[in-house]
C-alpha cells in the first residue's frame, strides 16, 4: 500500500484506489474502446461482478508504484500514439491525485476492435 506520514498520522493508499484513478484516466483516452481482462480469472470474475479496476493492476514496491493496464484500441488508430496517450493520461491524473510520482506505466494493447463498419 501506499503510504505517507503526517504529523497528525498516517495515510494509507489501496491498491484497488489507484486502479479506479487510472481506470477511468484510460476510458477519457482517445482511440481507447474499452478495458481487457488481464487473463482467464479475472475475465470470468467480472463477467459476475462490477470491478470498476477491470484491466488495470497496480503494484507497490516502497515508494514505486507501478501500474499495467490493458487496453482494446479503437480500429484505425496509431496503435503506439494511443499507448502513449494512454500513458500520460494515466501517469497525470495519478500522480495529480496522490501527489505522489508513478515509477512505471506499461500499456498492453490486447485487442482491436472496429466501432463503424463502413
Amino acid at each position: 500500500m501506499g503510504e505517507e506520514i503526517t504529523t497528525l498520522g498516517g495515510i494509507n493508499i489501496a491498491p484497488n484506489a489507484v486502479a479506479t484513478i487510472a481506470y477511468h484516466a484510460t476510458l477519457q483516452s482517445y482511440g481507447v474502446v474499452g478495458l481487457a481482462p488481464k487473463n482467464l480469472a479475472e475475465g470470468l470474475t467480472s463477467s459476475i461482478t462490477r470491478e470498476p479496476a477491470r484491466g488495470v493492476s497496480v503494484h507497490y514496491n516502497g515508494e514505486e508504484i507501478d501500474i499495467d493496464v490493458h487496453v482494446i484500441v479503437e480500429y484505425g488508430t496509431r496503435i503506439t500514439s494511443v499507448a502513449s496517450s494512454v500513458g500520460n493520461a494515466v501517469r497525470f491524473k495519478v500522480e495529480k491525485a496522490l501527489g505522489m510520482p508513478v515509477h512505471q506505466i506499461n500499456v498492453h494493447v490486447q485487442g482491436l476492435r472496429v466501432s463503424n463498419p463502413d
